[in-house]
């Protein structure tokens, strides 16, 4: 939620500000500005209401003197509605400061009310101004932004990425963090702030990663990284592995349509460098074994669609590793003061590295003694730092909120470390990893498959579908999480009600919901290697198919026993179980793009939501 980009150098500032907030749209927002330092020493801010293209008409219109030092920041509404009076930067000290900032100040009543009694006056209704007043309250006080910087994030409580300059000290851009994301963007001759490297990528591909509770001061040659202490700190450099035009949509008609085409890819570059000769040796755990041996549980924590991940990483992780396995939503975790000890493994799952929910249960679970690994996609994110191990996916940028490409490669790099941790115990032999590998291997082909032979049809039918109000979606086993990440994937970007359930749970309630006419997504497991489950699937088809529901299966090419009882049948490439949900959520996710585009929605923007959620 919320982006954020800062910049100084020696190139305009307008331009690359803009053209990084646009790289950041993907995180959600409701108004954007920007402010600008310009050559004469003056500080100009424009900031608008509404998307990106509110400001860039504006800025068209009333355009802001050149300069090379700025601020720009896109917000998602937390304090305040989303007015052009509570969009950032926000001003202080006389209009001379600018302040933007992502997070949620949680004492600002009370600092508010403080400043209030001093006499300063504030524009807006964001807890936002108040850090900015008491900024530049500290700024009059000692003329240097940085000090004044460490006076004011003291005073502070809550989550947040603050940046600012000052007309006073141009050439400099000065940001904070504590519990929210910021990374910094190294140029030659200029320097960069970001809330991901999305937002500076299209300049430099070199980076480093602030820690927790650090502030960091930008000029065009020099970058300088302190505690909140005012003591200097090591920072880890990193070299991002895509360039901008990953995160561009390349002539397709979205990002998810683009993303959700980049599933097979997603899958073999997570793979790719850990699988050698048939077994599974993960470059980031070396030297970890006696982690792995040393636990007797691990719990999963996550959110949203990396819970499903989550779930179906379960069943691998059971079966593989030989280990019991937990499967957590993050925002629960840690207020209901679980069990965990030593012998505990947490392993959280965030596309971002930066949800919030499962930031602070990572945080829980080292203060309680257990071990943690995160599975991530984002370099240099704030989870992957906080936990003692971590397993990189490789999905590349996503853009779109609702995620695709990022949950099979969620589940790929599960699948992965169940391996990998089954090897370490000894619960499996070379023979069995090597079929694993061998089956898991041919994922990203068998995904192209699906891809080339059912997205028109799929599309089509979701065109005819384009009225319904309410869809269900049932599976069994592996298939269970998928029908809720189906569901969820319809109630994100085409805002009908979904539903999804476990097959069996339909006589103990659900199937009341039943009426003609109703669709039911059903994943259907396989008739040759799940013999018993895909007879009682097909008969959770006869059940609802004589009270009218009209049936949508997802089943694998040759299975005829579906025929009579569906209405539509979707293939995917024969697998075994574990593998079938990287096979079968790829017509779902199918579906959800095509019903909401023929209702003419933004899919790739979905209203209320954002791409990275870092607030709780």
């Amino acid at each position: 939620m919320c982006g954020i980009i800062g910049y100084v150098g020696p190139r305009p500032s307008q331009d690359i500000l803009i053209s990084g907030l646009a790289r950041l749209e993907y995180r959600g927002y409701d108004s954007a500005g920007i402010a600008v330092i310009d050559g004469d020493g003056s500080l100009g801010t424009r900031k608008r209401a509404g998307k990106l293209q509110v400001l860039r008409d504006d800025l068209a219109a009333h355009p802001l003197s050149d300069g090379t030092t700025g601020i720009g920041h896109t917000r998602w509404a937390t304090h305040g509605g989303p007015t052009d009076a509570n969009a950032h930067p926000h001003l202080a000290d006389d209009d001379r400061l600018a302040v933007i900032h992502n997070g949620i100040i949680e004492n600002f009543a009370e600092l508010k009310s403080e400043l209030v009694a001093e006499g300063h006056t504030f524009r807006s209704e964001t807890d936002t101004e108040v850090a900015a007043v008491l900024l530049g309250r500290e700024f009059a006080a000692s003329g240097d932004l940085v000090e004044a910087f460490r006076a004011t994030v003291s005073r502070l409580e809550g989550a947040f990425t603050l940046l600012a300059l000052h007309r006073d000290q141009p050439g400099l851009v000065v940001g904070a963090r504590r519990n929210s994301p910021l990374v910094i963007g190294l140029g030659d001759g200029e320097n960069f702030l970001g809330s991901d490297v999305a937002a500076f990528v299209e300049h430099t591909r070199h980076a480093l990663a602030i820690g927790q509770d650090e502030i960091v001061a930008i000029t065009p040659q020099e970058v300088t990284v302190t505690d909140f202490s005012g003591d200097a700190v090591d920072v880890e450099p990193f070299e991002v592995v895509w360039d901008a035009a990953a995160a561009d949509k390349g002539g397709w008609s979205s990002f998810m349509a683009k993303e959700v085409s980049e599933e097979p890819e997603a899958v073999a570059n997570t793979i790719r460098g850990r699988v050698h000769d048939g077994t599974v040796q993960i470059p980031e755990l070396e030297g970890l074994d006696e982690l792995f041996t040393g636990i007797d549980r691990i719990i999963v924590i996550a959110c949203g669609t990396a819970a499903y991940a989550g779930m179906v990483g379960k069943y691998a992780l059971e079966q593989w590793a030989r280990v019991p396995v937990d499967v957590e939503l993050a925002h629960e975790f840690r207020y209901r003061d679980p069990v965990i000890g030593p012998r505990t493994l947490v392993v959280s799952i965030s596309q971002s590295g930066e949800t919030m929910d499962t930031l602070m249960a990572v945080k829980f679970a080292r203060e309680a003694g257990a071990k943690t690994l995160s599975i991530c996609n984002t370099q240099g994110a704030t989870i992957p730092r906080e936990s003692d191990a971590i397993v990189y996916t490789h999905a590349g940028p996503e853009v779109a909120v609702a995620s695709t490409k990022a949950f099979v490669a969620q589940i790929t790099a599960l699948y992965l470390l169940a391996l990998h941790v089954g090897r370490v115990r000894g619960a499996l032999d070379a023979e069995t990893i090597a079929e694993q590998v061998r089956q898991l291997e041919a994922v990203p082909e068998k995904i192209a498959r699906v891809l080339a032979t059912e997205q028109e049809h799929i599309e089509q039918f979701a065109h005819w579908m384009a009225d319904t109000r309410s869809v269900i979606f049932l599976g069994r086993h592996v298939g269970y999480p998928i029908a809720l990440e189906g569901a969820l994937k319809l109630k994100e970007i085409s805002y009908i009600h979904a539903e999804g359930f476990a097959a069996g749970e339909l006589k103990h309630g659900p199937i009341a919901l039943i009426e003609p006419g109703q669709p039911v997504f059903v994943m259907v497991p396989s008739p040759s290697s799940s013999p018993l489950l895909h007879a009682k699937v097909v008969s959770n088809i006869q059940e609802i198919r004589a009270r009218g529901a009209r049936i949508i299966a997802v089943a694998e090419e040759g299975d005829a026993a579906v025929l009579p009882f569906a209405d539509e049948v979707l293939r995917i490439p024969l697998a075994e179980p574990l593998f079938e949900p990287l096979l079968a959520v790829v017509p779902l996710h199918i579906f959800a793009m095509g019903l909401a585009t023929a209702k003419g929605l933004d899919v790739d923007q979905p209203r209320n939501l954002a791409k990275s959620v870092t607030v709780e």
